[in-house]
């Protein structure tokens, strides 16, 4: 009978998903292998976060990979050389499975971190949108869906977006938006 859920793909969802939700912090993780799980894995998935972000436009540009690895660096405390790699292995994740990944990681996110850890998150989130000096509709309703997930208060996501308000793509005159 097992075997005929499985062909079926109606196996034990919920073992699927967990070794969904871990598949992608545990390829990042590998990279942190000298810290605490913990750790590794807070990192993993604050990371991955931002790159949902920058990627929420289908594209990363430079001055968002930058900007990710800025963040990553002072928000960490991990050398330069370890952020670009962290970034790196993050984007590449977002790419491959953010479609399938998104919900996963920042569910395990809100899971293991601190409110004040998640208010941090979503101002990085609103950095590294704006490092281009535009946020998209695509990414401000990201970051959006991202708040929800981490269960923060709208007022949390007004405050935040409030200070990034002059890059918002939906606040500016369609002859200053151009093409994006």
């Amino acid at each position: 009978m097992k075997s005929l859920l499985r062909f079926l793909g109606l196996e034990d969802r919920a073992d699927q998903e967990e070794l969904r939700e871990t598949e992608t912090i545990r390829k990042i993780t590998q990279e942190l292998d000298q810290l605490p799980a913990e750790e590794a894995r807070f990192i993993a998935s604050f990371s991955y976060i931002l790159g949902r972000v920058a990627h929420a436009d289908l594209d990363i540009s430079k001055v968002e990979t930058e900007s990710m690895e800025r963040i990553v660096k002072e928000q960490t405390g991990l050398p330069l050389k370890q952020a670009v790699i962290i970034v790196q292995m993050a984007k590449s994740q977002n790419r491959l499975f953010g479609g399938t990944e998104n919900y996963l990681v920042t569910k395990e996110f809100n899971r293991i971190a601190t409110p004040e850890q998640k208010l941090a998150l979503l101002n990085c989130l609103f950095a590294v949108s704006s490092s281009d000096e535009h946020i998209s509709v695509r990414e401000d309703t990201e970051i959006r869906q991202i708040s929800r997930e981490l269960l923060l208060e709208h007022r949390d996501f007004i405050q935040a977006r409030s200070q990034y308000r002059e890059y918002l793509g939906v606040l500016k005159k369609p002859e200053d938006e151009g093409l994006r």
